[in-house]
C-alpha cells in the first residue's frame, strides 16, 4: 500500500492547505480533500493544483463540495447533504496520497462525527500544521493529546509562520513529536517559491518515515 499522510491543523487559516500544496510536490504526490465547504472562490484543490506543480489527475476530486462556507456539518445542513462516512475511504491510488483535513480535529462532518473520528479509521500517520504566534502552545499539546487519545500515529509538527524557537523547542518536548520543520510566510507565493522554501526547511524523505 502507498503512503498515506494527513495533514491537519490546531485551527482554522493555518496555512495547511499551501503545506499541503508543497508536501504534495515535493513527494510527487497525489492530493485529496474530503469535504471543500465553500466554493465561490478558489477551493483548496484549486489553489494545491496551482501550487503544487502536480498534474490535474494527481489532485483528486473531493468527496462532498458544499456550497457554503462553513463548519462541513452546518454547510452540509444548509445544502441539502448528508456526508457519509463511508464515501470518505481513503481512495487506492499507486502513489504517496496527501490527505488534508477541514480546520482543526474536532470540526463536525455531522452532527455525530469529527474529522478525528474519520481519521481514527484512516488509520494513517498524521502531520499537525501549527502557528508559530501566541496560543499555539497550548492549541498544538491539545491536538498532538487528542490524537494519541485515540491511538491515531503522529508523523511529526509543521511550524508555519515566523520563527519562534522557544514555542516550537516546548511543542516538541513536552508533546514528545518530531519537529519536520517551518514553512516561513513568503512575500511571494508561487509554485517556485514554495517549493524553494519547502525544500530549504524540511526534509521530504521525513514524510515517509514509519511512525514509531
Amino acid at each position: 500500500m502507498s503512503t498515506r499522510i494527513v495533514v491537519t491543523g490546531t485551527d482554522t487559516g493555518i496555512g495547511k492547505t499551501v503545506f499541503s500544496a508543497a508536501l504534495a510536490g515535493a513527494l510527487d504526490a497525489f492530493y485529496w480533500k474530503p469535504v471543500q465547504a465553500g466554493i465561490e472562490e478558489e477551493t483548496d484543490r484549486d489553489a494545491v493544483q496551482r501550487l503544487s506543480g502536480l498534474s490535474a489527475e494527481r489532485v483528486l476530486r473531493e468527496a462532498y463540495r458544499l456550497k457554503t462556507p462553513a463548519s462541513p456539518h452546518l454547510a452540509a445542513r444548509l445544502d441539502g447533504v448528508t456526508i457519509d462516512p463511508v464515501a470518505l475511504a481513503l481512495p487506492e491510488v499507486d502513489r504517496p496520497l496527501v490527505i488534508e483535513g477541514a480546520g482543526g480535529l474536532m470540526v463536525p462532518l455531522t452532527e455525530n462525527l469529527t474529522y478525528i473520528d474519520v481519521m481514527a479509521r484512516w488509520r494513517a500517520p498524521v502531520v499537525l500544521c501549527a502557528r508559530t504566534t501566541l496560543g499555539t502552545i497550548n492549541h498544538s499539546l491539545l491536538s498532538i493529546e487528542a490524537l494519541r487519545a485515540r491511538d491515531i500515529p503522529v508523523l511529526g509538527i509543521a511550524f508555519i509562520g515566523d520563527e519562534n524557537r522557544e514555542s516550537e523547542t516546548v511543542i516538541a518536548s513536552m508533546g514528545q513529536v518530531k519537529r519536520l520543520g517551518r514553512l516561513p510566510h513568503l512575500a511571494s507565493l508561487t509554485r517556485e517559491t514554495l517549493r524553494a522554501a519547502f525544500a530549504q526547511h524540511f526534509a521530504a524523505g521525513e514524510f515517509l518515515k514509519d511512525v514509531t
